[in-house]
């Protein structure tokens, strides 16, 4: 792929026979570049539209004539701008008279075979997506919670039957076993410990905001997985080790990855089966928060990947919805309660999938203190 020096906006595709001012009018995205006087330099068909306007009225013109200068869009472009480096904005609000009020995801990238130059893509989104992404199924949640709390009493009987059961095993196995019984006990206090704060489903206010490293949060649950549920799978790591600590409740980020190795581990194949933890620090993601102006950095991204066979179109609207499965015998509460839990401690969730290839990515914020042990 060339940039014309005549054009740099003409992006030269030989092989295919079709020019880059082709492409981009076919996209549904609008697509806008600035220079580093604010003036509009190219527009695509989708954004004439977005503005209503045409080309000949919006290039060479200042995009604050089209947009509030107060506008969050142009903190976006002059971050692009200073770092040299892409970055994102979920759940924006772009409103004028001409235009009306519009929800949108926000990308910017600089451009750079051309200095100053920083080009904006704009993904409309509804207001139902909007909410969705922000409340997180908040309602069906709660009317888990009720069968949650009716559940409690019964299901911390066994878990007490389990422990001793434990304890009574480890004074006569090996270290390496005992070792093996000290994590059963673990994860029963750890089940009893969520039984107490039911429902499952709760409210931002009942997080804890402690530094928690997410590298053990991690490490934790593989152990459990290799041990249990997905002891023929084989798993690979792909850590940021400079990655500062996520701002939350231990108990409750093991919760929710230990939903999604588990799902990945009943997706991957039986033979050959791969699981892909990787964590990563992308500058530049953040999010409204409800009931205020203030947006949330969200720089901490956590992906667990499978080479299963991925998930359906159909499903996958529904993905995070309470009682949708795909599975014969499941409950479909897993991803429901994983989205609520992230939703509580102020991230997103997402998914992308194909076959061979599914994507959990969860976005969290960071602590400033010092990650707990």
């Amino acid at each position: 792929m060339r940039i014309l020096a005549a054009n740099p906006w003409a992006v030269e595709v030989p092989q295919a026979g079709i020019s880059g001012d082709h492409v981009l009018n076919a996209l549904t995205a609008t697509v806008f570049a600035v220079d580093d006087e604010g003036m509009i330099r190219y527009i695509n068909a989708a954004g004439e539209q977005f503005l209503r306007a045409s080309a000949g009225n919006l290039l060479n013109q200042p995009l604050s004539s089209q947009v509030p200068e107060d506008s969050p869009l142009f903190g976006l472009i002059d971050q692009a701008r200073t770092h040299q480096q892409a970055v994102s904005e979920y759940d924006i609000t772009i409103e004028t008279p001409r235009i009306g009020r519009n929800f949108v995801n926000l990308h910017a990238a600089p451009a750079p075979e051309s200095p100053g130059m920083v080009v904006v893509t704009v993904f409309p989104r509804s207001i139902a997506d909007k909410i969705d992404r922000q409340l997180t199924h908040r309602g069906a949640a709660r009317s888990v919670s009720a069968m949650a709390s009716l559940m409690a009493h019964e299901v911390k009987n066994p878990l007490s039957g389990i422990r001793g059961a434990a304890q009574l095993l480890e004074d006569g196995v090996s270290e390496e076993n005992r070792a093996l019984t000290g994590l059963i006990r673990d994860e029963v206090d750890r089940i009893c410990a969520l039984v107490d704060r039911m429902g499952l489903f709760m409210d931002e206010a009942s997080v804890r905001r402690d530094p928690v490293n997410i590298h053990q949060v991690l490490d934790h649950v593989h152990q459990i997985a290799r041990n249990g549920f997905a002891k023929g799978v084989r798993f690979a790591t792909n850590f940021d080790p400079s990655l500062p600590p996520v701002r939350g409740d231990r108990d409750q980020l093991v919760q929710v990855f230990l939903n999604l190795v588990k799902n990945a581990a009943e997706a991957v194949p039986a033979r050959g089966g791969e699981i892909i933890l990787e964590s990563a620090y992308r500058h530049g993601i953040r999010i409204a928060v409800p009931g205020s102006r203030d947006r949330v950095e969200l720089p901490l991204v956590i992906s667990v990947i499978d080479n299963g066979p991925g998930i359906s179109d159909d499903l996958r609207p529904y993905l995070f919805d309470p009682f949708v499965t795909s599975k014969p015998d499941g409950s479909g509460l897993g991803l429901a309660l994983v989205a609520q839990i992230v939703q509580a401690h102020g991230g997103i969730i997402e998914c992308e999938s194909e076959p061979k290839r599914t994507v959990f990515k969860v976005f969290l914020p960071m602590h400033s203190g010092t990650p707990s042990a």
